[in-house]
C-alpha cells in the first residue's frame, strides 16, 4: 500500500496541505536517556500485545499475515516479512517457543517457495521471484489486479533473511528454513525489472509490474524505504544489479533543512524507518553520507525531530497536536471528504518535509513507534501519552490501532465506536505494527540489528553500495 502512495507522491497527484515552516528556535537535541523501569514495563506490554497481531491473525497453514484486522482482509506480503522477524522476537521474549516459531516459519517459507510463479494474470502468487503486493489469505493467489511489487517483496525478504540467520541449528526444520530462504532470495531477478522506463532509468528498479499493462512507469528514486530494496538487489548471489545503481540513487536525494533539521527529506516517517528495522546504519556510511558527515540513522533521527517540530508548530490548528501527540506517516484515516472547510482523507501518505506536507489532523502511533530506536526520548513519551489519554479507543488487544484524528467528529465507516470525541481507527495494520514491535526490540537489545549483521547477503549488499566503517570493518 505505502509504495503505491509513494508513486502518487512522485506524480504530484496527492491533495496536500502546503505551508512553509516559520523560522523558530528549536531547542538543542538532548542525548537519549536510559529507559526507566516504567518505560520498560510499558514496552513489555506494548511488544507482547503487538506480537499477538502477527501470531494470532496469520493463517497457520501458509503463514500469510492479513493486511489489516479485524476487518476481513487479503494478505500483505510485506506484513508477512515483518511477521517472520516478529516470531524471532517472540522466541527471545518467551512469547512462543523456538520450535513453535520454527514450525510457523517453515510453513511460511514452504508456501513462498512453492507458490505458482508465471506471467499469467490469475492463479499465481508472483513472477520472476517477485510476489504480488496482496495475496488471498487462503489460496495465496494474486488478489484482484494488484501489482507485482518490488518493495513489498523486499520487505518480505527482510523477514525471510532474518529467519535464515536466526535458525542456525542443525535440526531438519531449521536446516530446511535456511535452504528455503536461500532459494526464495536467489530466485528474485532484479535485473529483469531494472531500467524499464527509458535510458535515464537504466540503473533503477521499477516499482512493479502488471501482467495486463507491463512495468509501472515509476522507478525507485529519491530517498524512501527502498534503501533495503537496493541493498538486497546489490547483494543478490544470482541476479545482482550493478554497483552504479546505488550511486545513481543517492544522486536523486532531496537534502534540505526542514524545521532546523538538515537531512535527506521524505515526508512520511515510514520511509525513514522500514530499512532500519533490519539494518543497523549507525556508524556505517556510504559515499553520500560521508560527504554530509552523518549516517542514515542520524538522518532518521533528524527526520523524526522535524516531524515532531512541525506538529508542535501545528500551522493548520488541528486538535490535540502537542509535545506528546504527534506523528505523521502513511496510515488509515477517517474518510475522503471535506467538512466545514477542512479536508480529510482515508488511507493516505501523510507526512511533513521540504518536499511536501500532507496533514489532515490524523496521527499514527507507528510514526513515533517506528522511530523509538532513533529518538526514544521523544517517542516513548508520545506513545505513553497516547495510550493513557485515549485508552481503549486507541489501544486494544493487539496494541495501538492504526491511527486517530481528534478533529474529525463526523460519520465514518471505519471508526472504533462514536466519533463525538474524534475518530479512532477500528483496525490494526500489519505494516505499521511491525515497526513498533521490532524497533522497540532494537532500542532495548539491538537484537534484529545484531542478527542481520551476520547475514552474508546483507553485508555483501552494503559493501557493494560503498558502505564502510563501524561494524562492517
Amino acid at each position: 500500500m505505502k509504495h503505491i502512495l509513494t508513486i502518487l507522491t512522485l506524480c504530484g497527484s496527492l491533495s496536500i496541505v502546503c505551508c512553509q515552516p516559520r523560522t523558530q528556535a528549536v531547542a538543542p537535541v538532548p542525548k537519549p536517556a536510559g529507559l526507566t523501569a516504567s518505560d520498560q514495563s510499558f514496552l513489555d506490554s506494548l511488544q507482547r500485545d503487538t506480537f499477538r497481531y502477527f501470531w494470532e491473525t496469520a493463517n497457520p497453514e501458509n503463514g500469510l499475515v492479513p493486511d489489516r484486522a479485524p476487518t476481513p482482509s487479503f494478505s500483505s506480503v510485506a506484513a508477512v516479512g515483518f511477521g517472520l522477524t516478529s516470531y524471532l522476537v517472540g522466541v527471545e521474549r518467551g512469547y512462543v517457543t523456538r520450535q513453535q516459531a520454527a514450525d510457523r516459519t517453515v510453513r511460511t517459507l514452504r508456501f513462498f517457495a512453492s507458490a505458482p510463479q508465471s506471467e499469467k494474470a490469475t492463479g499465481v502468487a508472483g513472477y520472476k521471484g517477485f510476489f504480488y503486493h496482496f495475496l488471498d489469505m487462503k489460496t495465496g493467489e494474486r488478489f484482484r489486479q494488484v501489482e507485482l511489487s518490488t518493495i513489498d517483496t523486499a520487505l518480505l525478504l527482510g523477514g525471510i533473511l532474518s529467519a535464515q540467520s536466526y535458525f542456525d541449528q542443525n535440526t531438519p526444520v531449521e536446516t530446511e528454513i535456511r535452504q528455503l530462504a536461500e532459494q526464495i532470495y536467489a530466485r528474485v531477478d532484479w535485473t529483469w525489472i531494472q531500467g524499464k522506463n527509458g535510458p535515464a532509468s537504466r540503473p533503477f528498479v521499477s516499482m512493479g509490474w502488471h501482467p495486463e499493462t507491463g512495468f509501472i512507469k515509476n522507478d525507485w528514486t529519491g530517498y524512501n524505504e527502498a534503501m533495503l530494496l537496493y541493498v538486497l538487489a546489490l547483494g543478490s548471489p544470482t541476479h545482482p544489479v550493478g554497483t552504479d545503481t546505488w550511486a545513481a540513487w543517492t544522486k536523486s536525494y532531496p537534502w534540505a533543512t526542514f524545521y532546523d533539521q538538515p537531512h535527506v527529506n521524505f515526508d512520511p516517517l515510514f520511509g525513514h524507518q522500514y530499512s532500519h528495522v533490519w539494518i543497523d546504519f549507525r556508524g556505517i556510511r556510504d559515499e553520500y553520507m560521508r560527504g554530509k558527515g552523518i549516517d542514515y540513522a542520524e538522518n532518521s533521527r533528524r527526520a523524526t525531530y522535524a516531524n515532531r517540530a512541525y506538529c508542535l508548530n501545528n500551522p493548520a490548528n488541528w486538535q490535540d497536536y502537542g509535545p506528546t501527540i504527534w506523528g505523521l506517516t502513511a496510515c488509515d484515516g477517517p474518510k475522503d471528504t471535506t467538512v466545514a472547510g477542512r479536508t480529510f482523507f482515508s488511507y493516505r501518505a501523510r507526512g511533513a518535509a521540504s518536499t511536501q506536507i500532507v496533514d489532515d489532523g490524523t496521527i499514527a502511533p507507528t510514526a513515533a513507534g517506528g522511530s523509538m530506536a532513533f529518538a526514544p526520548e521523544i517517542c516513548i513519551p508520545a506513545l505513553r501519552t497516547m495510550k493513557t489519554k485515549y485508552g481503549d479507543k486507541l489501544y486494544g488487544p493487539y496494541g495501538f490501532r492504526d491511527a486517530f484524528n481528534p478533529t474529525y467528529r463526523y460519520p465514518s465507516a471505519f471508526a472504533n465506536g462514536s466519533t463525538q470525541a474524534g475518530w479512532f481507527d477500528v483496525d490494526y495494520l500489519g505494516i505499521d505494527q511491525g515497526p513498533i514491535l521490532l524497533m522497540a526490540e532494537n532500542l532495548r537489545t539491538e537484537f534484529v540489528w545484531n542478527l542481520m549483521k551476520k547475514n552474508p547477503h546483507i553485508r555483501r549488499g552494503l559493501v557493494k553500495a560503498g558502505f564502510s566503517g563501524g561494524w562492517l570493518n
